[in-house]
């Protein structure tokens, strides 16, 4: 059996990255996903100009090491990725001695589906315009 997830979404918010005390960099970032929304007979819900109704869900992703380097580097608010990984449960008692329950997706491949950010590291050049293209 296996534990295998494959989203495809935009990115909710720029990912944020922490490296741990031991040098592992952690990268989460938040990734909409939509579906068509369907009545109870199983139809898809239209507005009134007849344009299909979604419903959005949120999740959760994390990214270690390697491929967290490369998100925190080159992903940013709105991009669509494709993520490629395992669905993670936690269990944990608050403060208040309440027990809270999460679920995280743990990424082993992001794929960039939308341009990436520019990287602020990398030589420094622009790229042109469309005027400035001399075809």
């Amino acid at each position: 059996m296996h534990n295998l997830v494959i989203l495809a979404g935009n990115v909710g918010a720029t990912p944020e990255a922490r490296t741990t005390q031991g040098g592992t960099c952690i990268t989460h970032f938040s990734l909409a996903t939509s579906r068509p929304k369907r009545d109870s007979n199983g139809k898809i819900v239209r507005d009134d100009n007849n344009r299909r109704l979604e419903d959005t869900e949120w999740h959760r992703i994390t990214c270690f090491n390697g491929v967290g380097k490369t998100v925190e580097q080159y992903v940013d608010k709105g991009m669509k990725v494709m993520v490629r990984g395992r669905i993670h449960y936690t269990r944990w008692t608050d403060n208040e001695n309440i027990e809270r329950y999460g679920v995280e997706i743990i990424a082993d491949e992001v794929t960039f589906l939308t341009r990436a950010k520019a990287n602020d590291n990398a030589g420094g050049g622009h790229e042109p315009e469309d005027d400035e293209i001399p075809f």
